[in-house]
């Protein structure tokens, strides 16, 4: 039985939840960089119904956020190749720090909390050799930068940590790029992407990688299910008319096993997977493609289900009423059995991810 002191202090915990945690915010269930008519750049936060909980100003065009797993605070992070964050009061809109890259670094638009909050993990391109590395930050010393370690690959991208526990998985889409050349691809003859998992003090547990032959598949981004499994959307680099499946799950120590669609299906992607998502209970996995427009919904053990038109379709994110998915019109849309249904609409160009806040 508890004592005094304990329960008190449990009190008192909850106190500061109620305050400082996200139902303070306006009870947001998502995050999303978005583009305004004014040409301005804001992050918001939505509700379960695609309703605005709140919106803060960006200095620039936003890619998605870390989400702290307990506190109503967002890192906002450029896109690559930016090189600054922004950690932002989600209650009142207030920017608390601003984080920026070593000098010779650049990030890649993703971060991602440890399971206690008190460090933040950014994927970085080395710029000098083109090594991916994860810059590690202290939230508890103000997000002071307290060291770096390999991402196990080229170009990083997404980075999450496995729900309940203190693994990072890592999405190295294996394309090494320069600022001095833009969005150029500097190694596709070379690129390897792989899936990395690293515990949380940087050791890296395990890698996976598809065949040599599908070695022009850029692994971009991905997502957990509870049971640490990992869903991997690629991006193909090679023949747009000899298109390579896109979407893999990945088990810890089984590898990458690719999902079965028809290639008219596939050619509907155009190459290139801009979010995943697990959703209905981490049974199926949705996946979209502004390029093509679609959205096409998988499961996760057997393959292609359906597939559904949605113009600039591009953010996906599980949630307590079931997935949304945002795209560039402004629209915030659910996830429905046999297609989408349309929850709300926004004087808003929302960005390419939907990030699920911790339930």
């Amino acid at each position: 039985m508890p004592d005094r002191r304990s329960f008190l202090g449990a009190l008192l915990a909850a106190g500061s939840l109620a305050t400082t945690g996200w139902a303070a915010a306006g009870g947001p269930a998502y995050l999303a960089a978005a583009r305004k008519p004014s040409g301005d750049y804001a992050l918001v936060g939505l509700d379960t119904l695609g309703d605005i909980a709140f919106d803060i100003p960006l200095p620039a065009r936003g890619h998605a956020a870390a989400a702290h797993p307990v506190k109503a605070e967002a890192v906002a992070i450029a896109r690559r190749p930016g090189t600054f964050a922004l950690v932002l009061d989600c209650r009142t809109g207030e920017v608390r720090h601003r984080i920026d890259a070593p000098r010779g670094r650049h990030f890649y638009g993703h971060g991602a909390f440890s399971k206690d909050g008190t460090r933040l993990y950014t994927p970085e391109n080395d710029i000098a050799t083109g090594a991916g590395r994860i810059g590690i930050w202290s939230r508890d010393d103000g997000y002071a930068r307290i060291g770096d370690v390999p991402s196990g690959g080229i170009g990083p991208h997404e980075i999450l940590r496995l729900p309940g526990s203190r693994l990072l998985a890592i999405a190295n889409g294996g394309i090494r790029t320069h600022p001095d050349t833009g969005r150029e691809k500097l190694n596709l003859g070379t690129m390897r992407p792989n899936l990395t998992l690293m515990d949380e003090d940087g050791v890296i547990r395990d890698q996976a990688a598809l065949p040599d032959a599908l070695h022009l598949n850029s692994l971009r981004h991905i997502s957990a299910a509870a049971d640490g499994r990992v869903a991997c959307a690629f991006q193909w680099q090679g023949d747009p008319y000899d298109p390579a499946p896109l979407l893999a799950v990945y088990a810890e120590g089984q590898g990458l096993r690719l999902l079965d669609v028809p290639e008219g299906r596939l050619m509907a992607m155009d190459g290139y997977a801009g979010s995943v998502a697990f959703f209905d209970g981490d049974r199926r996995i949705a996946v979209t493609s502004p390029r093509g427009s679609v959205l096409q919904v998988y499961d996760a053990r057997t393959g292609f289900e359906r597939q559904v038109a949605q113009a600039d379709v591009c953010g996906v994110a599980p949630g307590p009423l079931g997935a949304l998915c945002t795209d560039g019109l402004g629209r915030v849309s659910r996830i429905e059995a046999t297609g989408i249904t349309g929850l709300a609409r926004h004087e808003l160009a929302f960005d390419n991810h939907l990030v699920a806040l911790p339930l």
